[in-house]
């Protein structure tokens, strides 16, 4: 079974070039949708079955990804806003 990726583009397609744009002039974008990256990366490994790891620790690289996703969601509006 292929499971989904949740890749900012992947879930906010309408704001694709927004968040391109963010990540070439914003430094502070830069680096949270980086994180966020890292993290959905190894949330994604996980689920495919390739580590094992505790439901607590998966549990906590998913809420860390939702909190970077929220932050970063609000820094894509702001700007969106700014225009």
């Amino acid at each position: 079974m292929q499971l989904e990726k949740h890749t900012l583009i992947n879930d906010f397609p309408e704001h694709h070039h927004t968040i391109r744009h963010l990540k070439m002039n914003d430094m502070h974008f830069a680096k949270l949708f980086e994180n966020y990256h890292q993290i959905e990366s190894a949330v994604h490994h996980i689920e495919e079955g390739n580590e094992a790891v505790s439901d607590e620790h998966l549990e906590s690289l998913k809420k860390s990804r939702f909190g970077l996703k929220d932050q970063l969601y609000a820094l894509i509006v702001k700007a969106e806003n700014a225009l």
